[in-house]
C-alpha cells in the first residue's frame, strides 16, 4: 500500500512539471505575437475610440446634416446620438471611459466623429475638450444668426404644443417695449463672435473648419469637399451621392443603392414674425455679425 501512494504521487509531481513546462512555452508563443503588434493598434481590432473630430455647433445650424453627410465616408463612423459630454456636469463627472464607451466601433485608420451642438456655446467645453485631446479637429457649421434664432425658438415652439405646454409668441419674447431684448437666450446663442473668442483662446484657427450652413442645404457637395480636405481624408464623397427631394424640398444622400433624408424635423416652417420685428433683429445683429466676419476671415450673405 506504501509504495502505491508512492509512486503515485511521484507520477503528480511528474504531470506538474510537464504542465509548468507546457504553460511556459505558451506564454512565450503569446509574448512573440504582442510584440509584433504595433502599439496601439490592437492588432489591427476593431474597439470604441475617442473622436478626432467634433462637430460643435451651433444650435439649428445644420449640425445633423453635415454629421449624416460626413457619414457617407468609408473613414469615416460617427456617434448616432448627441453626447453632451463636455457641456453637461452630470455626463462629465462620469469620466473619459464613459465618453469613450458611446463612440461607435471603428478600425485603425478609421475617423470617429461626435456632434453637440450645445459645446458651441457652453462655458467650460472649449477647456474640456482641449484637455482631453488638444489637435483634436473642431467643425462649426453657421447659419444666417437671424434666421438661427427663429428656427431655435420654432424647435422649443414645436416641443411645447406636443407637450401641451403654455409658450409665448416669438416677438413677445424678441422684443421689450419695442426694443430687442437683449437677454433673450435664442438671441444670445446667435452671438457666434463671443462664444467663438473662447475656443481660439485654446484652439489655433486652422485647427476649426467653418462649414457655409446656407451653401450646404443649397449644393451639400462643395462643402463636403471642404470638410473632407481639413479632415484629411482621401476624396471618397461624389456628386452622385446626393439628390434634390422636390417633395422635402431640400437634398437627400444615396449610398451603395440606399437613400436617406433628414427626419421631417428638418425643414419644419418657421414660427411667424413680423417684418417690422425681423428687420430690428438684423439691424441689431449687424455689428456682431461683422466682428464674427473678422475674426473667421471669412464674409457671409446675412440679412
Amino acid at each position: 500500500m506504501f509504495w502505491t501512494l508512492l509512486l503515485a504521487l511521484i507520477l503528480l509531481l511528474l504531470l506538474q512539471a510537464q504542465l509548468l513546462v507546457c504553460l511556459h512555452e505558451l506564454r512565450a508563443s503569446l509574448s512573440s505575437v504582442t510584440s509584433a503588434t504595433p502599439s496601439g493598434t490592437s492588432n489591427g481590432s476593431a474597439l470604441q475610440r475617442l473622436p478626432g473630430a467634433i462637430i460643435i455647433g451651433v444650435r439649428k445650424g445644420g449640425t445633423r446634416a453635415l454629421l449624416e453627410m460626413l457619414n457617407l465616408h468609408p473613414d469615416v463612423e460617427v456617434a448616432k446620438n448627441e453626447i453632451h459630454y463636455f457641456n453637461l456636469d452630470e455626463n462629465f463627472r462620469k469620466g473619459l471611459d464613459w465618453y469613450r464607451a458611446q463612440m461607435p466601433i471603428t478600425l485603425p485608420g478609421q475617423l470617429t466623429v461626435e456632434k453637440t451642438p450645445g459645446y458651441f456655446t457652453a462655458p467650460l467645453a472649449p477647456k474640456r475638450i482641449w484637455a482631453m485631446n488638444p489637435a483634436v479637429k473642431l467643425l462649426l457649421i453657421i447659419r444666417d444668426p437671424a434666421e438661427r434664432l427663429i428656427s431655435d425658438y420654432t424647435q422649443v415652439l414645436h416641443n411645447r404644443i406636443q407637450q401641451n405646454k403654455p409658450y409665448q409668441p416669438l416677438e413677445e419674447l424678441l422684443l421689450s417695449q419695442g426694443h430687442i431684448n437683449p437677454k433673450y437666450k435664442a438671441l444670445q446663442r446667435s452671438f457666434y463672435y463671443q462664444h467663438l473668442a473662447r475656443w481660439l483662446e485654446l484652439f489655433p484657427r486652422e485647427q476649426m473648419h467653418i462649414v457655409d450652413g446656407e451653401a450646404l442645404i443649397r449644393n451639400p457637395f462643395p462643402e463636403l469637399q471642404k470638410a473632407e480636405k481639413f479632415l484629411e481624408l482621401p476624396p471618397r464623397i461624389k456628386p452622385d451621392n446626393f439628390y434634390f427631394n422636390v417633395t422635402k424640398g431640400f437634398y437627400c444622400m444615396l449610398s451603395a443603392g440606399h437613400d436617406k433624408c433628414l427626419d421631417e424635423s428638418k425643414g419644419r416652417p418657421h414660427a411667424p414674425l413680423s417684418n417690422e420685428a425681423f428687420q430690428k433683429l438684423c439691424r441689431y445683429l449687424r455689428v456682431p455679425n461683422q466682428i464674427f466676419f473678422r475674426m473667421v476671415g471669412q464674409r457671409f450673405d446675412w440679412c
